[in-house]
């Protein structure tokens, strides 16, 4: 064949669902940029015009009908470029997840979805359906006919068709029947969520079908936090027969971020400005970076004006403070000072007048301060040191804090009941519920400082926590965002020595010093949550082999056992108090606030593990592991 030279560009899209302005804003702006670059295709993402995350409003043929209006807007940019965009097509009383191919605007024909996610956080066969493989049909709207169905494109001369997501993931995958046919160029439009070390596992899908098919592959995916738990890191790759060509930066804070190539294709093509160094992945750096970007999606979709913590001076709240901090820093770096505030919408002249008297750092920090305010609600059980801690983290970040303590408001519930029953109540007798009622009474005024600034509370559990209920209902889990609850304590710990090393946040050199308490017992008690439970790495251990691996009680104490992580007897113990909290305290994780999904797993009922509120608890499974 002879030489052919195309300009190709893939863009990632912060897309909200049911956005329809902001939406065709971002496409729209991927479709000038992609015109002043000279490109001849443009890939976006998988359902850029509704958003992934629409969940059952895909089931209401309007939402396909207001979809199928805006694409009508979008073909009017597409001059002398071709833009594959995606939305959901209702027919025949079925709904498929589509890419649409507009070529000069004209529609050309609508690709749909062959394979549908169903597992972990995905439930798409809900809502849609797989379109057969090899089948064409012809559908009409608005009184025009339109193709949809296994199509092969052309550009050029050059043969072009799509994966969409899930359908790159499969054995039996469209690509295995695209190449017999010629196909020189395969798109990728995507949804595909944040997790831990993904984005590896995705370089090498395109990469190696690059190299297998022998040809050029381009993939772009969604970008941020779309709908609520789910983020997207917005990864755009071009690739061509097992060479890199172009990969962006992850998680960025822009709406559109863009990556073009020019791509020869010819019997030997030639590849230029290869990629061939990958730096390997650090966990800790993508953690944050997701979390950050969430947190500022979340914010600003919700019309939130900024955070409110309940800041203990432990763990958890501390990586919540440090998050809003790397959120400001991680947004000025990415956007530019002007374009981040501008992009919050919280910030007044006055406000923005004193940004430009100030150094950069002191910028940053009074930014903080009018985006998170901490207070920190000591009771006698308290230490000095955490509220040292509390007091130095905010103070060094420039959040707004204050203090206080509740002994009053605890003194006045726990009079009022024992007036009731006629009796004191006693840590001997009592323990939990003089804990419980500790943790219940911060959360009052914390959420009236949520009200009054029209703020978002954050709810500061951990997915550890989680697993067995170690927390106290419309207490710690007050909240409108649980934004680590899809971390376990472990990592948590760790991550704060590295945050404090390699981020520079010296404020918690004081938490990194502390054992996690919740300092709700008398201090001669000593409380650790490691003493009330066991050993966090052991809790994550059990927690990933009962859920993520999905193994029995008794499979679990075996596994264990062979690695030697503890004597038979205090295994036995452990693994009968988690199964038993984990089953008598689904009720909780019930009702705990929106969490984001940062793992390759959660314990979030409403995302990636279901679970039953009433069951046997486990109590056959865990009498075989008593009778090893």
């Amino acid at each position: 064949m002879e030489e052919t030279r195309l300009m190709l560009a893939a863009a990632a899209l912060n897309q909200t669902p049911m956005d329809w302005a902001g939406n065709l804003q971002n496409i729209q702006t991927a479709i000038t940029e992609a015109k002043q670059n000279n490109i001849h295709i443009l890939l976006l993402p998988e359902l850029c015009i509704t958003g992934y995350g629409c969940e059952d409003m895909f089931l209401s043929p309007w939402l396909s009908e207001m979809a199928f209006n805006q694409l009508l807007q979008v073909k009017e940019w597409c001059d002398g470029i071709t833009v594959a965009v995606g939305l959901p097509i209702f027919l025949n009383k079925s709904v498929y997840n589509t890419a649409c191919v507009i070529k000069n605007k004209e529609i050309v024909g609508f690709t749909a979805k062959q394979f549908l996610a169903n597992d972990g956080v995905h439930y798409e066969p809900r809502w849609f359906t797989p379109w057969p493989a090899h089948e064409v049909q012809e559908f009409e709207m608005l009184g025009q006919k339109y193709k949809i169905g296994d199509i092969i494109y052309e550009e050029q001369g050059v043969k072009y068709a799509f994966e969409i997501c899930e359908d790159a993931w499969r054995p039996n995958r469209p690509a295995e029947r695209h190449m017999p046919k010629g196909v020189q160029l395969i798109l990728n439009p995507s949804a595909s969520h944040f997790a831990l070390s993904k984005t590896d596992v995705r370089y090498r899908l395109v990469v190696d079908a690059s190299k297998k098919y022998q040809c050029a592959y381009m993939y772009a995916n969604l970008l941020g936090n779309e709908a609520g738990k789910m983020i997207y890191d917005g990864e755009v790759l071009i690739a061509q027969n097992g060479k890199l060509i172009r990969r962006n930066e992850l998680l960025c804070f822009k709406d559109v971020d863009m990556e073009c190539a020019e791509v020869c294709f010819s019997e030997k093509p030639e590849i230029a400005e290869v990629i061939e160094y990958l730096p390997p992945i650090d966990e800790n750096k993508e953690v944050i970076a997701a979390l950050s970007l969430a947190l500022f999606d979340y914010m600003r979709k919700s019309r939130s004006r900024g955070f409110v913590l309940s800041l203990s001076g432990g763990a958890d709240s501390s990586l919540c403070a440090v998050a809003v901090a790397e959120m400001v820093r991680r947004g000025i770096e990415s956007l530019g000072q002007e374009a981040f505030v501008e992009k919050a919408l919280l910030f007044s002249a006055e406000d923005k007048a004193s940004f430009a008297q100030l150094a950069p750092e002191e910028v940053r920090k009074a930014i903080v301060g009018k985006l998170l305010t901490c207070a920190y609600q000591g009771t006698i059980n308290s230490s000095d040191d955490t509220y040292t801690s509390a007091k130095e983290l905010a103070d060094s970040i420039g959040a707004t804090f204050y203090n206080w303590t509740i002994d009053e408001e605890v003194e006045g519930y726990t009079s009022k009941i024992e007036h009731a029953l006629g009796r004191q109540l006693t840590w001997a007798q009592d323990d939990v519920t003089l804990q419980n009622i500790q943790a219940r009474v911060r959360a009052p005024a914390i959420w009236m400082l949520a009200n009054i600034k029209y703020a978002l509370l954050m709810a500061t559990s951990n997915r550890s926590e989680a697993s067995v209920g170690y927390a106290t209902m419309d207490g710690d889990t007050a909240g409108s965002i649980s934004p680590i609850a899809g971390i376990d304590k472990a990592f948590i710990r760790q991550f704060l020595i590295w945050a404090q090393q390699e981020l520079g946040y010296i404020g918690l050199q004081y938490v990194n010093n502390l054992q996690p308490s919740a300092e709700l017992r008398p201090q001669e008690e000593a409380q650790t949550d490691e003493k009330d439970l066991m050993p966090y790495e052991v809790l994550n251990m059990i927690e990933r082999l009962a859920f993520h691996d999905r193994y029995s009680p008794e499979e679990v104490y075996d596994i264990l056992l062979e690695q030697k992580v503890a004597t038979p007897e205090l295994l036995k113990g452990w693994i009968t108090k988690f199964y038993s909290l984990w089953s008598r305290n689904q009720w909780k994780r019930e009702r705990y606030a929106p969490a984001f999904h940062l793992d390759d797993y959660n314990v979030d009922p409403r995302s990636w593990l279901r679970f039953p509120i009433l069951s046997g608890g486990f109590r056959a499974e865990l009498q075989r592991v008593q009778d090893k």
